[in-house]
């Protein structure tokens, strides 16, 4: 592939360095028509109000294998603050690194200032704001790190990325020696990446990863969820499982699950998980919801015996009780990991009664209600009963005089 030319910049001593190498549209298989048309209007936007502003991130790396992108990340020069200002659907997100969502619809597009690369990565201090050169330097891994200006069709390399896409290899940008420790889910993504890019992870990448796994149990439930929500909707939840647990990864991730999860049910059941996804990409329709992505993630693994004859409510309890032992720790919704199970115990043959539950909830409603009555307000209320009976019967008493 040859190179039109390379942008070079003055050092402090003068001399000329090279930044970056920049692939015209002939270079490169992004076209403008692969982009979301609110995302193309969001960096021309920006652009005209004098800042800089390029495509960033996933949807360039699946433009480059022939995917289609599901989101579309936009990297600027500008501030949040001078973003939000140019956007009346915006909103500015974050603690540390505050970030902008433009919002069209249901559809978010985020804008992210370029950050700094000058602080120190291993005190976790990632919260200036910098220049592109240093951005591309902060970025995880190389397929990640390219940036793309749709009004000029050209594609920026900072990193060697296209480079590495030739060689279908995986490197992480950031110094191993802390990138992991640091933010421990990126393990994850570069097993998530191996799998749907099917491109191969480093030695070094591997070595740290066996090194650093551990560092996984640190992490915030949340997040955990968040990642595990994005595997099972990935249509490659099967193999991206697998490869965690080859890594040692998923025995901190998920460590219940990980005694199950090579078991042939287990992988029979995320395949038909992951059928389901596919076909609702394909489709252009909705995926399966949380709790049906969950219900296959954990009906093999929940033991159900109906044979014991128990009440709808005790399975119902010691199912749930499975399937949150089987996810710790990992914090899915209480309402979607119920109809999860609820599913499981359909499955097994155990239906609620619904008539029987309509009325004992009706019962327990009128005992609540009885119950709440003030005793001084019933006596009362029997006053006012018989004070209108006595008045009623003098009436009838002068009518009949």
């Amino acid at each position: 592939m040859s190179i039109v030319f390379v942008r070079y910049k003055t050092d402090k001593h003068g001399k000329s360095v090279p930044v970056c190498k920049v692939y015209t549209a002939k270079e490169h298989p992004i076209r403008n028509s692969m982009i979301d048309r609110d995302a193309l209007w969001a960096i021309k936007k920006i652009q005209g109000a004098g800042g800089e502003a390029y495509l960033v991130g996933g949807a360039l790396r699946d433009i480059m294998l022939g995917h289609t992108p599901k989101d579309f990340d936009i990297g600027t020069s500008l501030s949040p603050r001078q973003v939000q200002r140019l956007f009346w659907n915006s909103r500015i997100i974050g603690k540390r690194f505050r970030i902008v969502h433009l919002f069209f619809g249901e559809k978010i597009i985020e804008v992210t200032t370029f950050r700094s690369d000058e602080e120190n990565f291993e005190e976790g201090n990632n919260n200036v704001w910098g220049t592109i050169e240093q951005d591309a330097r902060r970025r995880d891994f190389s397929i990640n790190a390219l940036y793309y200006n749709p009004q000029k069709c050209e594609l920026l390399d900072f990193s060697g990325s296209m480079e590495d896409f030739d060689r279908k290899v995986i490197r992480s940008l950031i110094p191993l020696r802390y990138s992991f420790s640091e933010d421990p889910v990126r393990m994850i993504r570069a097993v998530k990446y191996k799998v749907t890019t099917g491109f191969r992870l480093r030695l070094d990448v591997k070595l740290a990863i066996l090194r650093d796994a551990s560092c996984l149990q640190n992490c915030p439930a949340s997040r955990l969820t968040e990642e595990v929500v994005k595997i099972l909707s990935s249509g490659h939840s099967r193999e991206i499982f697998h490869a965690l647990y080859q890594n040692r990864l998923l025995q901190y991730l998920l460590p219940a699950f990980a005694v199950h999860s090579e078991l042939p049910s287990v992988s029979e059941s995320l395949g038909i998980l992951d059928s389901l996804v596919q076909e609702a990409i394909d489709g252009g329709i909705e995926k399966p919801r949380k709790d049906v992505m969950f219900y296959y993630m954990i009906r093999s693994a929940i033991i159900i015996d109906p044979s014991l004859g128990l009440g709808w409510e005790e399975y119902m309890k010691d199912a749930f009780r499975q399937a949150k032992v089987m996810l710790s720790p990992i914090t899915p919704a209480n309402f979607e990991l119920e109809k999860a199970v609820l599913l499981v115990l359909s499955e097994k043959g155990i239906r609620v009664n619904k008539t029987k539950k309509k009325k004992k909830a009706q019962s327990q409603k009128g005992e609540k209600g009885r119950e709440s009555v003030n005793p001084k307000v019933q006596g009362r209320r029997k006053r006012g009963k018989s004070s209108r009976k006595k008045v009623e019967n003098r009436e009838n008493v002068e009518e009949k005089a």
